[in-house]
């Protein structure tokens, strides 16, 4: 902050008292500070002319404009220009004016320009180096200490502006790349690799490290976050470098590290003309609009102005809360909320017969794996197959150009109710894909990063509330991605279907669910012997791994890096018309029942048998599992 205003007539005014100065140094110099008197007629036309002259120059190019607390390259440049032109012009005058050209030493004129750009150039630095010692000079020796991980562009400008700050004080920085090794950056010195972070936060004894990576990719920064974790520091991180480039926010406004940093990945790039040349002006439903990924589709659908979005959801709280949000964020785009549900037939016919949508994106489905195994298992199933029968049959009737059923990676091989009924639909989806002129397209993911009912809300609810945190067993892994990614993927894959085909989107690489769990507890701030980690037992139906794809599919690339094609298994004639007269029972079937049956229709059911859970806290170090059947 600067404490008094800005005048710019008195730094122009300290320029023009600077050339004067700096034509009698040159004479001085090249007289060996004794000027001899023939010369002094000369010398005073000159310097009078000079200033004159040059005094105008130096107006003309804008030097006045900069404040001199902020003086930097730019500024040098423009009194570099400005000198270079007063330079050439100077003499010529200067001649003229005093008649006889040697009567002013060629020295002088090539003495002074040098003297006059490095006067107003270590005038501002020094004012500068004045002003901000004085403002920020005392805040130097205040603060945490911190090392910044990185020494790019984005470090030098976090050191700067932390230098100015009485809530940091930069000790240091880490970067891997040998050329900044034992650099200097504002007098913070570069003191080794990132590898080295916890050895020198051990001898420093620094609690917190900044990391300055905005541009790199995200591999790299999840990899240096990760660091952080084991090496006990508390990490932060500077904003994405598409807000600081757009003045969204400062550099120097970092935030905590969180798990979306460690399990996140690069933004994904879709092509926006395909998906915009399907989704523009036209209707566009989604059923289970008001779930995790069915809310997130409605908004990247919105970004792409479809003449209408028809929000069909059974949750009337859920429905609620879209419209809440679609009138503040997104007023252009009409929509209609629809309470209701996918398995009934007169609800749905309806709504197509309405508003006759053009693309539906069927997102409603029962999800949770132990809660769909039991005593919900007939509802997994009626939910999941039939409502997915009924939203595809009418789409059929009422010639619906797409259909996209938003599927997951547990309908491969599945183990649990939930993923069986998921392949069932996905198998009655590919059933229709011959009927009428509806193109069908599925698309297969696994787990979202916050999505309703996934472990990481849980994680953090049980860390809030002083721990323990449940892990089912020390060996189990899942694939996460974000819902943005996931909600792109799906929009970009169902531009590319012909149909009948089954979409699976890159998740990258597994995460072990307990090395997660340890993670979300060392960002928290607390100690593995402060929160333990309580290994359950596998649940109802879980699987240790999930796949992406069965065994007996086969995948094919196309144009989009995280999209691949997998050919499924050929359904039977006839087996949709066996399979409906089952979903069609007015009666309340058992879950040994529905296992029994689920086994006939997804001949790759391999139904887990119920475990009943025996707590048992375990050391974090070396895990040890009980669970009885």
């Amino acid at each position: 902050m600067i404490s008094k205003p800005y005048h710019p007539l008195l730094v122009y005014l300290s320029d023009v008292i600077g050339v004067g100065l700096t034509w009698w140094l040159a004479y001085l110099i090249r007289f060996n500070f004794a000027i001899p008197e023939e010369f002094l007629p000369a010398f005073g036309v000159g310097i009078g002319v000079t200033l004159v002259v040059q005094g105008l120059l130096l107006r003309a190019f804008g030097l006045y404009r900069g404040v001199w607390v902020f003086a930097s390259l730019p500024d040098l440049l423009r009194i570099a220009r400005a000198v270079a032109v007063a330079a050439v012009l100077t003499p010529l005058v200067v001649v003229v004016a005093v008649r006889y050209s040697l009567a002013v030493p060629r020295l002088v004129f090539l003495l002074q320009p040098l003297l006059l750009a490095m006067y107003m150039g270590g005038s501002r630095a020094l004012y500068r180096t004045w002003k901000e010692f004085r403002l920020y000079g005392g805040l130097r020796a205040l603060g945490k200490p911190v090392i910044v991980l990185g020494a790019g562009d984005a470090a030098v400008t976090l050191v700067r502006e932390l230098s100015r700050s009485a809530e940091w004080r930069v000790v240091g920085l880490l970067d891997d790349n040998r050329a900044s090794q034992g650099r200097e950056i504002y007098g913070c010195k570069v003191l080794g690799v990132i590898a080295d972070l916890e050895r020198v936060a051990e001898e420093l004894r620094i609690g917190h490290a900044i990391i300055a990576m905005p541009s790199e990719r995200h591999e790299v920064r999840r990899a240096v976050a990760s660091a952080c974790v084991r090496a006990g520091v508390k990490a932060l991180i500077v904003p994405a470098i598409a807000d600081v480039m757009t003045g969204r926010v400062s550099v120097s406004e970092v935030r905590q590290v969180n798990v979306e940093d460690l399990l996140g990945r690069d933004p994904v790039h879709i092509n926006t003309a395909d998906v915009r040349e399907y989704l523009r002006d036209k209707v566009v439903m989604v059923t289970g609009a008001g779930g995790s990924i069915g809310s997130e589709l409605c908004r990247q659908i919105a970004c792409f102005e479809p003449s209408l979005l028809v929000c069909f959801e059974m949750n009337e709280f859920a429905l609620y809360r879209m419209t809440e949000e679609f009138a503040a964020n997104f007023p252009s785009i009409q929509v209609v909320a629809l309470a209701g549900d996918v398995k009934d037939a007169v609800r749905v016919d309806d709504v197509l017969c309405r508003y006759r949508p053009h693309v539906i994106f069927h997102a409603a489905a029962y999800k949770h794996v132990p809660l769909m195994e039991d005593d919900n298992a007939w509802q997994a199933v009626r939910n999941n197959a039939l409502g997915t029968w009924q939203m595809a049959r009418s789409a059929v009737a009422y010639g619906v150009a797409r259909f996209v059923l938003v599927s997951t990676d547990k309908a491969v091989n599945p183990t649990n109710v939930m993923g069986a009924t998921k392949r069932l639909a996905e198998q009655i989806c590919q059933s229709l894909s011959s009927h009428g002129k509806t193109q069908f397209e599925i698309v297969r993911f696994g787990n979202v990063l916050g999505s309703a009912g996934s472990v990481i809300p849980k994680f953090q609810e049980q860390i809030a509330a002083g721990g323990p945190v449940t892990v089912t067993h020390p060996d189990i892994t899942r694939y996460f991605m974000s819902i943005p990614e996931a909600a792109q993927l799906v929009l970009q894959a169902g531009s590319m279907g012909l149909g009948g085909e089954i979409f699976v989107l890159d998740m990258g690489e597994p995460v072990k669910i307990a090395e997660l769990a340890r993670d979300m507890i060392r960002l928290s701030g607390h100690s593995e012997e402060e929160i333990r980690i309580v290994f359950t037992g596998l649940r109802a139906g879980e699987k240790l791994y999930e796949e992406v794809l069965a065994d007996a599919e086969q995948t094919r690339a196309t144009h989009h890096p995280k999209l691949r094609i997998a050919r499924a298994q050929a359904v039977d004639e006839g087996w949709l018309d066996a399979l409906l007269q089952w979903l069609r029972q007015r009666r309340a079937v058992g879950a040994a029942e529905v296992r029994r049956e689920l086994r006939r229709w997804v001949p790759e059911y391999a139904p887990s048998y119920p475990v009943t859970p025996q707590l048992q806290v375990v050391d974090n170090q070396e895990p040890r599992t009980g669970h009885r059947a």
